[in-house]
C-alpha cells in the first residue's frame, strides 16, 4: 500500500476541512508505516483507536458545518460517515484480536474508502459552503 498524498482531488474548498484531511492522511500515513515496519497490535490498535476517533470528530464537523448552512445532502453523507466509521472499527477489531494477516486488505479498504469519500461525497459540499460564506 502506498502512502497518501495530498493533491488537487482532496481539496474541497472549505480550509478547516482540507486541515483535518490532511491531519487524517498523516494519521493513515502513520498506521501504514507502523504495520510495514513490523511493530506489534498494542501500537497499530492504539494508532487505530486515534484515527478512529480523529475521523469520528471531524465528520462530526463537517456535519455541523452541513447543518449550519443547509446543505441538501447532509442526510446522505451521514449514512456515508456511519458506514466509514464501521470500517474503521472492524479494522480497529481486527487488530486487536491478533489478524494480521488481515491487516493488509483491510488498511487498504481503509485508505480506498477514505480517499473516494474526500475525491467523492466531500466534493459536493466545498461549492455550496463557499457560497454562503464559509471559506
Amino acid at each position: 500500500m502506498t502512502l497518501l498524498t495530498w493533491n488537487h482531488a482532496c481539496t474541497v474548498g472549505v480550509r478547516a476541512m482540507d486541515e483535518q484531511h490532511g491531519i487524517l492522511m498523516d494519521s493513515m500515513n502513520e498506521l501504514r508505516l507502523a504495520l510495514v515496519g513490523g511493530s506489534g497490535r498494542d501500537l497499530v490498535t492504539g494508532l487505530l483507536e486515534r484515527l478512529i476517533e480523529f475521523t469520528r470528530m471531524h465528520f462530526q464537523s463537517e456535519e455541523q458545518l452541513m447543518e449550519k448552512t443547509g446543505f441538501p445532502g447532509l442526510p446522505e453523507h451521514r449514512s456515508e460517515h456511519q458506514r466509514l466509521l464501521r470500517l474503521f472499527r472492524e479494522s480497529a477489531l481486527g487488530a486487536q484480536l491478533g489478524e494480521e494477516a488481515r491487516m493488509r486488505p483491510l488498511l487498504c479498504s481503509l485508505r480506498d474508502g477514505y480517499l473516494a469519500h474526500i475525491e467523492g461525497p466531500d466534493q459536493q459540499y466545498g461549492p455550496w459552503m463557499n457560497a454562503r460564506g464559509v471559506d
